[in-house]
């Protein structure tokens, strides 16, 4: 995996920045940010926040979800994402009945994504199972499931649309959601150009279960009964043994880790500085999306390391000491090989005319950028050649807001 020579960059208009993956989304979470943060029980957790989840899953159609990724995707680009992966399981009517087209919600992103000017990775999720014991999916997840061939059938609709701006990838739920007969039966039926990210390792609960069940852990298993390489994108991967960590990186593929949400959710910490002393690639995605900031996402990626060790100035190579560089580099490394688009000429434009930015030289602007505060320094950004942020604002933004406020007050 190739590492990009420069992060930020002196241009005439500014500092200037390639656009930055988002490696994981589920749009439709952002409408319930803020709302979990209630104590539903003594000891909250991710399975307590999962009620939550569970109960504002329910209400979307595709209208709502138009309208949410709509604001969603406008805020992502405002804050230098240009890209999305959208791990996308609402597939459904609530009840569990497919609707009349069976791929509506999934083209009700693609036409967000379209309709903002992000680029979407979406990754139409395959959930068939409610455990590592193959129990059925329960009432609630009813909505999420697909058997094997009617997944294919989705998958293959979806993947002609295929365009400039949309790829089309799988996601895996997870593996307590996904039987591994069921796992190769769909890996070995994809194109090899789509590429395959899954959730894993994310909770203890779910080591624990796999290790009972499947006499493994999560990364160790998925390393030892399928090819994983460059394709694959391991979404947190959170619960991790020294050797697991080793064979991801060797394995090729990418991790993609949220920090915000991990830390929402108190998932843990992923372990960020023997991963990068094994040469492993990683990304950022913004998950549950109580955060749409990259700089956010990798000022905590940092911090939380920092936490941990009680060090300071993780994040960094022999050949890269400042951790704002090696961050960005990181991002921009992965971006191709978790979203399937090479080559493309996105950038962000920083404000030069902001404060903490005076004086910037080419060592420290990436280090100011990130670890300097909460204003947003994006003034521009251009996607394709389309300039779809203007002076900080999304080019729709007021339309796309009063869209997004019809659409929570039909949630709530």
């Amino acid at each position: 995996m190739s590492t990009p020579a420069h992060s930020v960059q002196r241009t005439p208009e500014g500092w200037r920045t390639p656009g930055i993956a988002n490696l994981h989304s589920h749009a439709f979470q952002r409408a319930m940010a803020g709302m979990a943060e209630r104590q539903s029980h003594p000891e909250d957790s991710f399975w307590t926040w999962r009620e939550t989840m569970y109960a504002m899953a329910a209400r979307f159609d595709p209208d709502t979800l138009h309208a949410v990724a709509l604001q969603l995707y406008a805020e992502m680009l405002e804050a230098g994402y240009t890209g999305v992966c959208e791990f996308h399981y609402l597939h459904h009517a609530p009840d569990g009945r497919p609707y009349e087209d069976p791929a509506a919600m999934s083209k009700a992103l693609i036409a967000a994504a379209r309709d903002t000017g992000i680029r979407l990775t979406l990754l139409p999720v395959l959930y068939m199972a409610g455990g590592f014991d193959g129990r059925p999916l329960g009432e609630r997840q009813k909505r999420f499931g697909h058997d094997v061939d009617g997944y294919l059938r989705l998958f293959d609709s979806l993947h002609a649309m295929q365009d400039d701006a949309l790829r089309v990838g799988c996601a895996l739920h997870s593996l307590r959601a996904v039987p591994a007969d069921a796992m190769h039966a769909v890996v070995d039926a994809l194109p090899r150009d789509a590429r395959l990210h899954v959730h894993i390792a994310e909770q203890v609960a779910e080591v624990d279960e796999c290790l009972a069940v499947r006499g493994a852990r999560p990364v160790e298993w998925l390393l030892d009964n399928a090819a994983v390489d460059a394709r694959w994108t391991l979404v947190h991967a959170t619960h991790l043994v020294p050797k697991e960590t080793a064979g991801i990186a060797a394995s090729g593929a990418t991790v993609a880790i949220c920090p915000t949400t991990e830390a929402n959710l108190g998932d843990g910490l992923f372990p960020l500085r023997d991963y990068l002393a094994a040469g492993g690639g990683w990304g950022i995605g913004s998950d549950s999306h109580i955060s749409v900031s990259p700089v956010e996402e990798l000022r905590w990626l940092e911090y939380g390391q920092r936490l941990a060790t009680h060090h300071r100035n993780i994040a960094v190579r022999a050949d890269s000491p400042s951790v704002g560089t090696t961050l960005l580099q990181g991002v921009a490394a992965s971006r191709a090989q978790a979203t399937g688009f090479d080559d493309v000429d996105d950038h962000v434009l920083l404000d030069a005319a902001a404060p903490i930015l005076a004086g910037a030289t080419d060592d420290d602007v990436a280090d100011r950028w990130l670890f300097s505060g909460n204003r947003n320094l994006v003034r521009e950004v251009v996607v394709g050649g389309d300039r779809v942020v203007i002076d900080g604002h999304h080019r729709d933004r007021d339309a796309i807001a009063l869209r997004y406020a019809k659409a929570i007050n039909q949630l709530l």
